[in-house]
């Protein structure tokens, strides 16, 4: 998604409804449902921040850990030969599968 806006660690997307004229969004990477609209860039980006904060008022009152977005750790489904083949990759290398596919991540979004 190119048309993101961030807040306090916080994602959200931005929409345009052609036939009630307004924008509108949701907070992405978490099972939550946060959505938001407004009228402008203004409104929505003031109306995303306003969710945010929101569900974080709303965790603390209901004593519930917000959720984070990026946890730091996920899973890749890649198949037994691409796992085979990184996995002797990183071997030759001296390297744990984990450490081998993190640089080759790092490597990828060098360029981002």
């Amino acid at each position: 998604m190119k048309d993101m806006l961030k807040c306090k660690g916080y994602y959200g997307s931005i929409h345009f409804d052609e036939n009630d004229l307004i924008l509108y969004g949701k907070v992405e990477f978490i099972k939550a449902l946060i959505n938001y609209e407004g009228e402008s860039a203004a409104d929505i980006k003031k109306a995303f921040e306003e969710a945010v904060d929101d569900y974080s008022t709303m965790c603390e009152q209901e004593g519930i850990k917000p959720e984070k977005p990026f946890k730091g750790t996920f899973n890749v489904r890649v198949g037994e030969t691409l796992h085979e083949k990184a996995t002797i990759a990183a071997s030759g290398r001296g390297i744990k599968l984990n450490d081998f596919v993190k640089q080759a991540l790092e490597h990828e979004l060098s360029t981002c």
